[in-house]
């Protein structure tokens, strides 16, 4: 019998399905938490930058949208969702960037045009990956560890291809650039010292054409099929619409420097803006669609016995952790040629998420964690010698890291007890909104709206508004 509906709360609504869920939730929701995910993902970068969206993102959606299920089952999808928002990290972008803002270019409305369109293909196979496989996690269809192993590898096989039809040849000795290319060349700058940028949306492309037929067509997975749409939607729109601001500023400097908005005493972080802005409208767009795509949620319960042992999970776990700890802090070439592709980092994580029991809690606290703490420490301790040694050490990695690894243990637990996964979500989201958060107010030196303001301030506040957000749905859906 469903429980009585608490007029007081509008949130409270649909506790037991979420076919009753207002489509304002999921969108405003998941809006907040892309825009703060995705900005703190400017200070980090790369593929684990973007899994912090893709956790706070998945999170909230499968917090708002998710029927009851074992909390096992709802934390694979989200750890599919979190890894999977790492794949497109791979792509470069800056340059495709500096096609719309850059000084030289500036008044060129055909670089623009260029740019955007090159920033909505890039947006788009960013999150359109992301969609697929949060919509495997929620959609019914059971999928199983060879089968995921022969999926990613045949993923790597289509990126290799796609990126030598599209993306080549790539020569910038001889000036040989690819005929569809998005990033500056000579073509928009003649006389410019232009450095061009390999690139490998192309690779991408295929990938995601792959993984969509054989989801969608192959295994009939309608969710997994209609997200990876939405998804590609809120890339395709948000990376532009994010652009636009940062773009706009460039293209208006007089006006800034002179008119009215010259009176205000600080600056603002323009391309922080863009990334926020990119992040709330790819996590609303992506929100409405699995709003829109609810009735398919349906998470598989998992098998009694994992189909990774305790010590298989180990043994990957001790050849993935190594190889990625490589690849963020250390610049060995062999390590980097192979797992600087964000499609081969994840095939651990992916094969593991989807077969053991203890991987899917380790992706979203620590596992996620790890990259970001450490990138922190280096930043505050090393960089800019900010604070002591010891200090520093305690407080941005061993602290947050020990206490991840204390929630994943009593996660483990209360799963055994047959916790229901919303609890443990509501969990995980008010972690993860905070631990990132306060992460990145470290980096941006603490900017609290009551000091001098800095370009940071404005970007810590609308972080802070995300993060009240985020923290007042979760204790308020129950």
């Amino acid at each position: 019998m469903p429980q009585p509906v608490r007029p007081a709360s509008p949130l409270a609504s649909s506790a037991e399905t979420p076919l009753a869920t207002h489509a304002w939730q999921p969108v405003l929701f998941a809006a907040l938490a892309g825009g703060m995910g995705w900005g703190i993902r400017g200070q980090y970068g790369h593929e684990t930058g973007a899994m912090i969206a893709g956790l706070l993102v998945s999170s909230t959606l499968v917090y708002l949208l998710c029927p009851r299920r074992s909390s096992l089952s709802v934390t694979r999808a989200v750890a599919w969702g979190t890894v999977a928002m790492g794949l497109g990290g791979s792509m470069t972008y800056g340059q495709t960037v500096g096609l719309t803002h850059d000084g030289p270019l500036l008044g060129n409305w055909a670089a623009l045009r260029w740019g955007m369109l090159g920033l909505g293909i890039k947006g788009g196979l960013w999150i359109g990956l992301a969609g697929v496989f949060l919509g495997m996690g929620l959609g019914g269809i059971r999928y199983r560890v060879r089968e995921m192993t022969l999926l990613m590898l045949a993923l790597i096989g289509a990126y290799f291809m796609g990126t030598s039809l599209l993306n080549g040849p790539f020569d910038p000795a001889n000036r040989k650039l690819p005929a569809i290319y998005f990033s500056d060349n000579w073509y928009w700058e003649p006389a410019g010292g232009i450095t061009p940028r390999s690139e490998c949306w192309g690779g991408l492309l295929a990938a995601f054409l792959l993984l969509v037929v054989y989801t969608g067509w192959a295994r009939k997975d309608r969710l997994a099929r209609n997200l990876a749409f939405w998804g590609m939607l809120g890339g395709a729109l948000g990376f532009p619409l994010g652009q636009s601001i940062q773009a706009w500023a460039a293209w208006n400097r007089d006006f800034l420097s002179t008119g009215p908005l010259a009176s205000i005493p600080f600056g603002v972080n323009w391309w922080n803006m863009m990334e926020t802005t990119y992040g709330a409208v790819m996590g609303g767009v992506l929100g409405l669609g699995c709003w829109r795509n609810r009735h398919w949620i349906n998470p598989v319960a998992p098998h009694a016995r994992s189909e990774l042992t305790g010590w298989t999970e180990v043994l990957l776990l001790l050849v993935h952790l190594p190889m990625l700890l490589t690849t963020e802090f250390l610049a060995i070439r062999a390590v980097d040629a192979l797992y600087d592709l964000g499609l081969i980092m994840a095939i651990i994580p992916m094969v593991a998420i989807l077969g053991g029991r203890w991987w899917p809690y380790l992706q979203i606290f620590p596992l996620t964690l790890i990259p970001i703490a450490g990138k922190t420490t280096r930043q505050l301790v090393y960089g800019e010698s900010a604070i002591h040694f010891s200090a520093g050490w305690l407080i941005y990695f061993i602290g947050p890291l020990l206490i991840a690894t204390l929630l994943t243990i009593y996660s483990i637990r209360r799963e055994h007890d047959g916790e229901d996964g919303r609890v443990l979500v509501r969990r995980s989201l008010l972690w993860n909104t905070w631990i990132y958060f306060g992460l990145n107010y470290a980096f941006f030196h603490y900017p609290w709206p009551w000091a001098t303001w800095t370009g940071r301030t404005p970007n810590g506040l609308i972080f802070t508004i995300c993060a009240v957000g985020l923290t007042w749905l979760a204790l308020h859906r129950r």
